[in-house]
């Protein structure tokens, strides 16, 4: 049994890592603003709540103290990074090295698990798919930008670590589509599904294998395809007419990815497209009643 923080955990990726290493018998911590729903947390058995910041030093270190890994998934997403540079440096890449230096005072923490992004790689249109960790990181946004930045603070930290450069993640339920979306229509995406990531980052915990490493974490060749080919296949299922899908004018940061290391490693995988779509309609049935 090991005692977790996840920083962000009452997010939807957190929430969900939540449920799941408590019912394996682990020991959590959810870190996260105190503004965050922490309803379906408080009352569970095992768990742990700390409401503050993630610049917080002081608070980020008695978060950090007694625990064997920290899943650091605190950070501010696109859109809302875009928004404000300062605030989204301050929240993911302030925040890493708070967290880096509570690990490096407390002593404690076996391994610092950091949910990167594919971000990181920029504008990969004209590069050769699938897209590889060692393409080179040429961020084309804000987030893009600090999820470097943060990761440039782990690497040269000295301590054990496991960076998943993780894809966009998408949720099997009745939710507004992005407007835009964050590709073009004719660009190459490969998106991941939430309980994939969720797979991912657990697999992640176990496997001394992962120390050191850095991971592309996406879908796998089921979700390779074309933005309209996507929009195509889910707008009928959210009963939206598919000339309402808009488009970025200019690629965004979404491509196809090298994926055979960290689903060797991981086992992740677990959710193919076509699945996904029969996950969404019954979401989209049930919520329609």
């Amino acid at each position: 049994m090991k005692t977790i923080l996840i920083t962000g955990g009452a997010g939807s990726v957190g929430k969900e890592l939540t449920f799941k290493l408590v019912s394996q018998g682990h020991r959590v911590r959810v870190f996260d603003l105190p503004i965050c729903d922490f309803s379906d947390l408080e009352a569970k058995a095992g768990v742990e709540i700390i409401k503050g910041d993630i610049r917080d030093a002081a608070l980020v270190k008695e978060a950090v103290q007694g625990t064997d890994i920290v899943l650091h998934l605190a950070a501010i997403l696109p859109p809302a990074s875009e928004r404000d540079r300062a605030r989204t440096f301050g929240v993911n890449v302030e925040g890493t090295q708070r967290v880096v230096e509570a690990g490096r005072e407390t002593g404690g923490t076996s391994r610092l698990i950091f949910a990167s992004s594919v971000a990181t790689y920029g504008n990969t249109t004209a590069s050769t798919p699938p897209i590889r960790v060692g393409h080179p990181q040429r961020p084309i946004d804000i987030y893009g930008e600090s999820k470097v930045a943060a990761e440039q603070i782990i690497l040269q930290a000295g301590i054990p670590y496991t960076i998943l450069r993780i894809s966009g993640i998408v949720i099997p339920a009745l939710l507004d589509p992005p407007d835009p979306y964050p590709f073009t229509a004719g660009q190459r995406i490969e998106l991941v599904c939430r309980a994939d990531v969720v797979t991912a980052l657990l697999a992640a915990i176990d496997k001394d294998a992962a120390a050191n490493t850095i991971f592309n974490i996406a879908g796998g060749p089921s979700w390779q395809m074309y933005g309209h080919e996507y929009v195509e296949k889910v707008f009928p299922i959210l009963d939206i007419p598919i000339e309402d899908a808009h488009y970025r004018e200019e690629p965004g940061w979404s491509d196809w990815y090298d994926t055979a290391e960290s689903q060797a490693l991981l086992g992740y995988q677990n959710t193919p497209f076509e699945v996904y779509l029969d996950q969404l309609e019954k979401a989209v049935l049930e919520a329609l009643g």
